[in-house]
């Protein structure tokens, strides 16, 4: 059955757009009639629901997907346009139209229609995972439930927003050692295959006794001047099976265990799951989310795995009437705790999505200062390791050269 684009208006003259499937035009505009509009335009749409189901396969990272802006700039606008009295279905369907993104605007298209044959929202948008993540369909449907839809978006956007934040401030943390270990191995390259060479002549002409040092770089420079495209391909196939082994959820759980034993990034592991788990409860228990629907998405939004099992052995804990507090304390070692005496504190006043959003921004400032002096403990670390770089190739090249002097 084909597919088309339209645009209809309703009674009370509102314009709406959107893709619905149908025998032929007439039997579209028979459709709308009994949802209650008037078609106005329409195109039969071009089939492309085979990318969308490609981008959510083991391609996925090659098409892309939406980004954390484009969602929070959904949101805000969502939000404002709902609080000014705009329907949603036209609300979303303005916003289709100021995407971009083409996934995102098929998707935003579907919704609409869904939502016009009388669906929920908070059920549409769950159909869609990896656009919609657990968070944003659970504290949807509790402002559809509770009739605080604008709240709720207010909320959800704040917690996107600090979570963009979060991920900027570790990504720049990040530039400076990158940046320079990217230089480090250019200049390296370019020296293998421009200057090597030129010395491993001069040293063959005169039949010099190299060290073994000097004949692995020369090793190493003869094989990137010959055969890089060898090297090429290794790399390639490298960062796939990289990229696909992560996938497995033993590749995740040993670099997740190998990250909290690292002494350097091991407590910026730990502030930044943490935070994230208080941020999220937070976001959640003030959108009125039941405490364990609550623990439930945390523990499915949470990176590490070992974040995540603490996260989900607490909520057989809590079931059994324990509070979360308690449920937590065992697992010191991974949450501060500070953590857990303020949210006893939270749980004793009940006050504890407030004291949950204080923790929340206290601790986002921790990862915001471990961040900055991320780059200043890194730095000393990488000059040494250049120094040691660069030493040991200058001590290769000079030895034989100096040798050589000795002779003549």
């Amino acid at each position: 059955m084909p597919e088309y684009h339209f645009t209809a208006q309703s009674q009370k003259g509102e314009s709406h757009s959107g893709t619905r499937e149908a025998k032929n035009e007439h039997d579209l505009a028979r459709s709308l009639r009994q949802d209650g509009y008037l078609l106005i335009s329409c195109a039969e749409a071009k089939k492309s629901k085979p990318l969308l189901k490609l981008r959510q396969g083991p391609l996925a990272f090659l098409l892309g997907g939406v980004s954390l802006k484009e969602k929070i700039f959904f949101v805000r606008n969502l939000q404002v346009m709902i609080s000014a009295g705009v329907s949603l279905p036209k609300s979303l369907s303005i916003l289709s139209q100021q995407t971009n993104n083409k996934k995102f605007k098929r998707v935003l298209l579907e919704v609409v229609e869904a939502i016009v044959k009388g669906e929920h929202f908070s059920e549409v948008i769950a159909k869609y995972p990896d656009v919609f993540s657990n968070l944003f369909v659970s504290v949807v449907r509790v402002g559809e439930e509770s009739g605080t839809l604008e709240d709720n978006l207010g909320i959800l956007a704040r917690q996107m927003e600090r979570e963009n934040d979060l991920k900027t401030k570790i990504k720049g943390a990040m530039i400076y050692p990158v940046v320079v270990l990217i230089a480090m191995i250019g200049i390296g390259i370019l020296m293998l295959i421009m200057v090597v060479p030129q010395l491993a002549e001069i040293f063959e002409s005169v039949e010099a006794t190299l060290p073994l040092s000097t004949r692995m770089i020369i090793g190493l420079g003869d094989f990137l001047a010959t055969k890089w495209p060898l090297l090429l391909l290794a790399l390639v196939i490298l960062a796939v099976a990289t990229r696909f082994g992560l996938k497995t959820k033993a590749a995740r759980n040993a670099v997740a265990g190998f990250l909290l034993k690292v002494p350097i990034i091991s407590p910026l592991v730990k502030k930044v799951n943490a935070t994230h788990t208080i941020r999220t409860l937070s976001s959640l228990v003030a959108a009125g989310t039941p405490l364990i629907r609550s623990l439930q998405i945390v523990s499915e939004t949470l990176s590490n795995f070992y974040f995540r099992k603490a996260i989900s052995q607490s909520i057989d804990k809590v079931k059994r009437g324990e509070k979360l507090s308690s449920a937590l304390r065992p697992y010191s070692n991974l949450y501060p705790l500070t953590v857990i005496q303020m949210l006893e504190v939270g749980e004793e006043t009940g006050q504890t999505s407030e004291i949950l959003q204080k923790l929340a921004d206290f601790y986002e400032e921790e990862v915001s200062s471990a961040t900055k002096n991320l780059s200043s403990v890194i730095e000393p670390i990488m000059i040494l390791f250049v120094g040691g770089a660069v030493g040991f190739f200058a001590i290769s090249m000079i030895q034989p050269i100096y040798s050589m002097t000795q002779v003549l």
